[in-house]
């Protein structure tokens, strides 16, 4: 897999089933994103409280830093979790199995580097690296390294060593075995007692998916609105 990537197919040795949607029928965005942003976001929410607390011990904070500085930010974005991952499915028309690829190539960098935490000043690139990694190994068509990265909000080569960064700290280990993802789907899915009853069942309008870059509205992480030009995260 290259770092500027391409449009060709990596596909995983298995062909992996879809996870659950809400209804074939019904126009809503796949629940699985609503699932996991919830998910994502407790999980930021706890490690930045966490990164608060261990302010005061500076040589613990600067240990646990050292693995977050290749994805880290500047700043949080302006845009919430929730919002960027529906962002990256409108644009990207990546399938429902990616967010869960990438949700697991998450927590195999959590397990594989236990210093790692996901803070809201990475997790934006992490998600959409991840994501964008996924749809090579699973989709039959997926974007370029440059088309992600403007969907993003970050540069094509910035991006392109996020890709190089990410796939040496999973040592390539990109594979994804059937029973494998049906564990994650299933925890994911238990997920859904922690939400309201309406969350999941009233209908999210599913967003335009569009084949044009230049139909892309610029990604802001200062205020989420629209800009003139592409925004950095």
């Amino acid at each position: 897999m290259s770092a500027g990537g391409s449009d060709n197919h990596h596909p995983l040795h298995e062909r992996l089933p879809e996870p659950p949607r809400h209804s074939l029928d019904e126009p809503t965005t796949p629940r699985v994103l609503l699932i996991l942003s919830s998910v994502v976001e407790k999980l930021v929410a706890r490690n930045d409280k966490l990164m608060v607390e261990l302010k005061s011990g500076s040589s613990v904070e600067n240990h646990l830093r050292k693995s977050l500085d290749t994805f880290h930010g500047v700043r949080t974005p302006g845009i919430s979790i929730s919002k960027y991952l529906e962002r990256i499915y409108k644009y990207t028309n990546c399938s429902p199995s990616c967010f869960v690829v990438g949700y697991m190539y998450i927590d195999r960098l959590v397990h594989r580097y236990p210093d790692f935490l996901v803070v809201s000043l990475n997790v934006h690139r992490l998600l959409v690296t991840c994501i964008m990694v996924a749809s090579k190994m699973l989709d039959d068509e997926h974007y370029n390294n440059a088309f992600f990265a403007r969907v993003g909000g970050v540069t094509n080569a910035e991006l392109n060593r996020l890709e190089v960064e990410l796939l040496f700290m999973l040592d390539f280990g990109l594979n994804v075995s059937s029973g494998n993802f049906e564990c994650y789907c299933q925890h994911l899915e238990k997920q859904v007692m922690i939400f309201d009853d309406g969350l999941i069942t009233n209908g999210v309008e599913r967003l335009t998916i569009t084949n044009s870059i230049d139909d892309i509205t610029e990604l802001s992480v200062e205020n989420d609105v629209q800009s003139s030009s592409p925004s950095e995260i």
